[in-house]
């Protein structure tokens, strides 16, 4: 008896924990790695179809990479501008080029019209610029 407590008690335990992991990550570079002024960015979504932007299909949407702010509230427009990066082209890498220093690299999954899913749908890592 106390053994099938503990296998639902570790089910739900992986449960709970899976729900609150992100659906977007990055694959380059890793959280706290020390990279050149210019690097290669690279990133993925699990549970959703990478799409152009305009196409409005449930199940789809692209990238956005935030550097050094914050993930944008669900169903708020993803700003564009020198901080807020779109990839409606359904791209899934770039190259980027900061300046030296510590910063936060923040990745946002949004719907075709650029309204974002949420902090469910976001990553942020730390790279320091040498």
């Amino acid at each position: 008896m106390k053994s099938l407590l503990a296998i639902v008690l570790l089910l739900s335990l992986s449960n709970a924990m899976a729900a609150t992991t992100s659906k977007v990550h990055f694959t380059k570079p890793h959280d706290h790695e020390v990279v050149p002024p210019t690097f290669p960015v690279e990133f993925a979504v699990d549970g959703m179809t990478v799409a152009k932007a305009g196409e409005m299909k449930e199940g789809t949407g692209h990238h956005h990479l935030i550097i050094d702010g914050k993930p944008v509230a669900k169903g708020i427009v993803v700003p564009k501008d020198e901080t807020h990066k779109h990839f409606g082209d359904a791209a899934t890498s770039t190259s980027l080029t900061l300046k030296p220093g510590k910063h936060t690299l923040t990745l946002q999954f949004a719907d075709g019209a650029h309204k974002s899913l949420g902090e469910e749908y976001s990553a942020t890592i730390n790279v320091e610029v040498k």
